[in-house]
This record gives structure tokens, C-alpha cells and sequence, in this order.
């Protein structure tokens, strides 16, 4: 073993379950994103055309280290999908758009 393995933290699997409730997943077609000095709130909401109301369908709390994480994780997936399908078009924003 060279001073290079060392020096390179062990890789651990972990094995990944998902229950059939879960697995089903849920439709969010709105995401806000709230945040304290140490934790990440993101709510995936569901809102239907023309109505005063928005589901919170999923709420997931976890670390800004996570959420690094998670952008870095979207990003390259993101990028894939638009070299396969093209460039995912943001549409203008409406002036009574829900903001975070």
C-alpha cells in the first residue's frame, strides 16, 4: 500500500430502500425553500390553475451542507437532460408569482 491510499477515506455502500408508498412518489409543480443559521426547509407543493391555495405535498428539512449537495447533484443531472433534449426554457415570471 502506497502513502497515496492512506491518505484516501474508504468508500462505504449503503444500501438503499424505498418503501412502495414512497416509491410512488409525489407531483410538486411549486418549490419554496426557507433556511435558518443551521438547517434547510423545502417544501414541494402542488397548486392547481387559478386556485388561492398550494399543497404542501412534501416538506424535507436537512443541513446547507446537504443542500450544497443537492444543487451540485441537480446541476449535473440537469445538464444531461438538456444535452439529450435541449435547454429547459424559464418562462418570464408573472407578476403574482409565489416567491421563496
Amino acid at each position: 500500500m502506497s502513502q497515496g491510499d492512506e491518505a484516501q477515506p474508504k468508500r462505504r455502500e449503503i444500501q438503499v430502500k424505498v418503501t412502495e408508498e414512497v416509491a410512488s412518489g409525489v407531483y410538486s409543480n411549486m418549490v419554496m425553500a426557507h433556511h435558518t443559521d443551521s438547517e434547510f426547509t423545502i417544501d414541494f407543493l402542488h397548486v392547481q390553475p387559478q386556485a388561492p391555495v398550494a399543497l404542501v405535498r412534501s416538506r424535507v428539512i436537512t443541513s446547507p451542507r446537504n443542500v450544497r449537495r443537492l444543487i451540485k447533484v441537480l446541476q449535473e443531472s440537469l445538464d444531461k437532460y438538456e444535452m439529450m433534449h435541449g435547454t429547459v426554457e424559464m418562462p418570464p415570471a408573472n407578476p403574482g408569482e409565489f416567491k421563496h
